[in-house]
């Protein structure tokens, strides 16, 4: 039977990302988890991959499926990385967990010629209309976790990062906005909508020369 592995079928925000990596690259995934994205990239676009992962359970993961995969945190660590080591640098679905994201995102874009940022948007309608009736902290697929448990410290939404990458003088080449179902919406050509209905988003980055 074959399996979606051999598909290449991966998640929907993943596939976002690896459209926008071209192959034969050098990339740097920074809290890769079990590798899903590193093993499809090499894989079908022969991309040279590497990886950061906090978890021992990820680590563990992406090294039995032959990645190359070191633990570290990526607060701390990323300092080590030499200028320019990458054509890109990855960080999927963790920015908001990070207690610095303005120095996370220049060490991406000085360790990478290209950053591409994921992250759950918390102004999705959903998430809002919880807030509305319900008067709680809402929970969803991107933000799965209670107010007093999550590992979220830095919840923002898509028109908030847009306005951060303006203030830090960040290029936006592509941002896509992802609904419930993993359909794309462009966010700059409708950032009202995007922001109000994209669940999560993905931005590919680049430093202004």
């Amino acid at each position: 039977m074959i399996t979606r592995k051999q598909l290449g079928v991966i998640r929907a925000d993943l596939q976002v990302i690896a459209d926008m990596i071209n192959s034969d690259t050098r990339l740097l995934d920074v809290g890769c988890g079990d590798g899903a994205l590193l093993d499809h990239l090499a894989n079908f676009k022969q991309v040279d991959g590497r990886g950061i992962e906090l978890s021992t359970e990820g680590v563990n993961a992406c090294v039995s499926s032959g990645l190359s995969v070191i633990q570290g945190d990526a607060e701390t660590d990323l300092k080590d990385y030499p200028d320019q080591a990458f054509d890109y640098v990855v960080l999927s679905q963790t920015i908001q967990a990070m207690a610095s994201p303005k120095e996370v995102l220049e060490d991406l874009l000085r360790i990478g010629e290209r950053a591409i940022v994921s992250f759950p948007n918390f102004a999705y309608w959903r998430l809002r209309w919880q807030i509305l009736t319900r008067g709680r902290m809402p929970v969803s697929r991107t933000l799965a976790f209670q107010w007093y448990d999550t590992p979220n410290i830095h919840f923002c939404t898509i028109r908030d990062f847009v306005i951060l990458c303006e203030e830090m003088g960040i290029t936006i080449e592509r941002s896509i906005a992802l609904d419930r179902d993993g359909d794309k919406r462009r966010v700059r050509s409708a950032m009202f909508f995007a922001n109000l209905f994209g669940e999560q988003a993905v931005f590919l980055l680049s430093k202004q020369k």
